[in-house]
């Protein structure tokens, strides 16, 4: 069976790089090809959010070597990661860039391949479920729903310097999107929950942190705008969380599959008879 599976698929070659997304944790989220490149590579590159027991898929004898950053801890920094890549494969070996989550999508995916094109290494990019999407959804929420929102955005919440990104419409995001997923945003969440408000969302709209998503230590605390720095502070959940902002919070009610199977009883009407809103 096992065989039938990978048959087909690509060979991951001696001296080239394949940037591959593990999926927000539950080893159960790779992609076939996620799978077919742990089982051959020589070496695998993977960062801080890469569920442990993915990598126990890995090939007799390959190499793990860790080059996670986390925001505030000593970590590589990023181009001597990308190069790392380069002087792996130049030796000849087969090497897997395993990062949590996709590599596009918040993932510095985009430097590490523009790194590989410029030194002529070869490559292949394997997209992996993001935590905004798959993340959410274990924690049952969906980020679309017909009755509440036809948009969604995704942004960070700080930049390279690790301050709110201040490029960012914060005004127009708060008026234009029903649902805003936020990707590193827990410490700044003070900021960014005063800067929706004064773009003019509502203090009480929902807002839910999910801690470890997709993994057996996953975390959900839902509250409001106006309580989230406060919430998150009393908690004392820590990163690394997807934060969403918005009415489809309120599904959770409904959708807890995850809480259903430890007995919680799903309400079937999450909204019972709220008048939701809708900034777009």
């Amino acid at each position: 069976m096992t065989d039938a599976l990978f048959a087909g698929l690509p060979e991951l070659e001696p001296g080239s790089v394949w940037l591959v997304g593990a999926g927000p944790g539950d080893p159960g989220l790779l992609t076939l090809h996620a799978a077919n490149a742990l089982r051959q590579a020589d070496v695998i590159v993977h960062d801080a959010l890469v569920n442990a027991d993915c990598l126990k898929l890995a090939k007799p004898g390959a190499t793990l070597e860790f080059a996670g950053k986390r925001g505030g801890k000593p970590s590589p920094k990023q181009r001597d990661i990308s190069l790392r890549l380069v002087e792996l494969a130049r030796a000849g070996q087969r090497v897997l860039r395993l990062k949590g989550g996709d590599p596009f999508v918040f993932g510095r995916g985009g430097e590490e391949a523009l790194m590989l094109v410029e030194h002529r290494i070869p490559f292949r990019i394997v997209p992996g479920i993001t935590a905004g999407i798959g993340g959410l959804a274990y924690a049952g929420i969906p980020v679309t729903h017909r009755e509440i929102n036809h948009a969604v955005t995704f942004l960070t919440g700080h930049d390279s310097s690790g301050v709110v990104p201040d490029r960012i419409n914060w005004e127009g995001i708060a008026k234009g999107s029903p649902v805003i997923v936020m990707y590193m945003a827990m410490k700044h969440i003070g900021q960014i929950s005063a800067n929706l408000i004064a773009g003019g969302r509502a203090p009480d709209e929902p807002v839910a942190f999910v801690c470890n998503a997709a993994t057996p230590e996953q975390v959900v605390l839902e509250t409001t705008l106006s309580r989230a720095e406060a919430d998150v502070a009393a908690s004392g959940i820590e990163p690394p969380a997807i934060v969403v902002v918005g009415e489809v919070v309120r599904l959770r009610a409904a959708l807890d599959w995850l809480g259903a199977l430890n007995g919680r009883a799903l309400a079937a009407d999450p909204f019972a008879s709220r008048i939701l809103r809708n900034p777009a």
